[in-house]
């Protein structure tokens, strides 16, 4: 009989891409595939925020963890093991104390310890949340601007960590950031019980092992994201020397402001590509810049570089430099005025070797082969049941 699995997920607006709703979706289809009987249960944004007093609501769920629960889909599924994914803001988080079997929380971002979600304010590393002092950002407005918005978070966050009933409850905690774990462990959460762990390329998104081609055709570098203060975007164009070529892919906030400060400069600014479009540039590129403001873990886009052997620059404050470091797959700067000068050097270096590694890198801890490996095995030791194997596609090739 396959293993029953419960996935437990509150998805954001349709109106703002997340890479975490996709993610979701992405680990349901991979479980199914691997022979698990799995269950979403879903509490959407897109249809619940036109009830009566919705942001009343869900401002109370989030500042006293009680409200909507998931409990009556998951009594009539009766679930092996339950696997809560994100809470906020449409579930709340006290259902999980009765819960019988065993419950994995992945952490997608900081919000357990950061009224943002993502430790940044005004385009800085900001830790006065986990910091002990939650009041600072009802000050500084962090959540959507706004002091009423802000303040439900900062009660929840005031009662630390230990008292999270999910990281109370949840048998393992998969941080997909280091500096999380490390975070959840100084406030006093058992070490043992927090696990370091990766997203994964779907199959079906994988590109195929095609050789580089950067051969000075190309850009110099690459930036592809949301044009927003915590990602750096501006910061690097304005700081990037007009005689090396640089291709901005993304949108946002500060696409005007980027636009702006591109002038003059050998930087190309383009709102949207396709997606094919955007491995293509990568494959003609000589390195992928990231100069976040915040410590990003692990997203999507460096996967995809890996995935087609482009070298990264990446600003230390990203906990993804501790992988560029310790792989060998680029380069880590301290500064995002350095980014230009050590792209340039990664794209003058020996190509060939350096995409081999990220391809190798890819494929031994980011593919959805290695994630089913280890989820599966990870639901095997908390229920006692032998884990499920895939026997066909893709996945089965470990």
């Amino acid at each position: 009989m396959p293993l029953r699995v419960a996935v437990v997920h509150s998805f954001y607006s349709s109106r703002q891409p997340s890479g975490e709703n996709a993610q979701v979706h992405a680990e349901v289809a991979a479980l199914r595939r691997a022979g698990v009987d799995v269950r979403l249960v879903a509490a959407r944004t897109d249809d619940l925020e036109g009830e009566p007093f919705y942001r009343l609501r869900s401002a109370t769920r989030v500042a006293t963890g009680r409200g909507r629960t998931p409990r009556a889909a998951l009594d009539a599924f009766r679930p092996d093991l339950v696997h809560v994914h994100n809470l906020f803001p449409n579930f709340g988080r006290r259902w999980v104390e009765d819960v019988d079997v065993p419950v994995v929380a992945t952490l997608h971002n900081f919000r357990t310890v950061c009224a943002s979600g993502d430790l940044v304010r005004d385009g800085h590393l900001c830790t006065d949340c986990p910091d002990g002092r939650p009041w600072s950002a009802v000050r500084h407005r962090c959540y959507r601007g706004s002091v009423a918005a802000t303040l439900p978070l900062a009660l929840a966050l005031g009662r630390g960590p230990r008292a999270d009933p999910l990281l109370a409850r949840a048998d393992r905690v998969l941080c997909l950031s280091p500096r999380q774990r490390r975070m959840l462990v100084d406030a006093g959460l058992p070490a043992e019980r927090l696990l370091d762990w990766t997203n994964f390329l779907p199959d079906a998104l994988v590109p195929p092992p095609t050789p580089a081609t950067f051969d000075g055709a190309g850009p110099t570098a690459l930036f592809v994201g949301r044009l927003a203060a915590e990602k750096g975007g501006l910061e690097l164009v304005r700081s990037w020397p007009a005689s090396t070529a640089l291709h901005v892919v993304g949108d946002g906030p500060q696409a005007d402001e980027v636009q702006a400060a591109s002038a003059g400069k050998d930087v190309r600014v383009t709102p949207q590509l396709a997606r094919d479009d955007v491995l293509a540039l990568m494959r003609r590129s000589g390195a992928l810049v990231i100069p976040s403001a915040c410590p990003e873990g692990l997203p999507l886009v460096f996967l995809e570089a890996l995935a087609c052997g482009l070298p990264v620059v990446v600003r230390r404050t990203c906990d993804l430099a501790a992988w560029v470091e310790r792989q060998g797959l680029g380069t880590v700067v301290d500064d995002v005025a350095d980014m230009a000068e050590a792209a340039t050097a990664l794209a003058r270096g020996d190509r060939r070797a350096v995409a081999a590694r990220c391809r190798r890198a890819f494929e031994e801890h980011f593919t959805e082969a290695a994630w089913v490996r280890r989820t599966l095995d990870l639901y095997s030791a908390l229920t006692g049941a032998a884990p499920a194997r895939p026997t066909t596609g893709a996945a089965a090739m470990t």
